[in-house]
């Protein structure tokens, strides 16, 4: 596959870097489009292999160009394709607002996301849950982060082993970081916590799978996205 234009859908911290997942225009018969997760051969993605000559660093829902040079599978994560990130740069092309995001968030929901969650024949889809629970704790010693969403789908629930699954979208750990200093350093929300201090009145999910730990995968929430959109600034610094 030559350089490829992608939707970004998201864009998460890493324990040594970044992740980029988003979906191109191949159609897929579960998710409408087939989702690519650009990786490096050999260590992690890095800030600056998101960023844009101009320095920008690409966003959710920017259409952007890679250079994917093969499929990389590692199941679960049979999404991935190695990229090379230099030649070219990545570029960002257009970027999907409004209506036409509200439209693709609508269409393009897994019709099978149990497939991502239970059975891990894959590692990422998009949902809309059926209610969300979550939490924000900031310690003020270590300035270290840790942001969890729970949510419900299908009548099962997924809540992890802590209360929520671990969030690594930057931009709502952003927003995470900023709500729990405010609360005094933590914070537990629901869905309606989230209409009154967002305005939202439609949250879809980006879920992925981690990377394999002691012989398992787990799920996380890697793309945060309201109808109609939060807007947070992101510290690149301090993820």
């Amino acid at each position: 596959m030559p350089v490829q234009e992608m939707l970004v859908l998201a864009v998460t911290h890493m324990l040594g870097g970044v992740c980029v997942a988003g979906m191109t225009t191949v159609p897929h018969p579960m998710t409408g489009l087939r989702w690519i997760r650009p990786v490096r051969e050999h260590g992690h993605v890095l800030l600056g292999d998101i960023t844009n000559p101009q320095g920008a660093v690409i966003r959710p829902f920017d259409v952007v160009t890679f250079n994917l040079l093969r499929t990389h599978p590692a199941p679960p994560h049979v999404e991935d394709w190695l990229a090379d990130f230099s030649r070219p740069r990545v570029s960002i092309v257009r970027r999907l607002e409004g209506e036409r995001r509200i439209r693709f968030l609508q269409q393009h929901q897994d019709l099978a996301p149990a497939d991502v969650l239970d059975g891990q024949a894959r590692s990422l889809c998009l949902i809309r849950p059926d209610w969300i629970q979550g939490a924000c704790h900031l310690d003020t010693y270590s300035d270290k982060l840790d942001a969890r969403i729970g949510f419900g789908l299908d009548e099962r629930h997924y809540l992890g082993a802590h209360g929520g699954l671990p969030v690594t979208d930057v931009k709502w750990r952003a927003f995470a970081r900023s709500w729990a200093a405010e609360c005094g350093g933590s914070v537990e929300f629901t869905t309606g916590d989230l209409r009154t201090r967002l305005g939202m009145h439609q949250l879809v999910l980006a879920i992925g799978l981690s990377r394999p730990h002691r012989g398992a995968c787990w799920p996380m929430v890697i793309g945060v996205h309201t109808v109609p959109d939060y807007d947070h600034a992101v510290d690149y610094h301090n993820l």
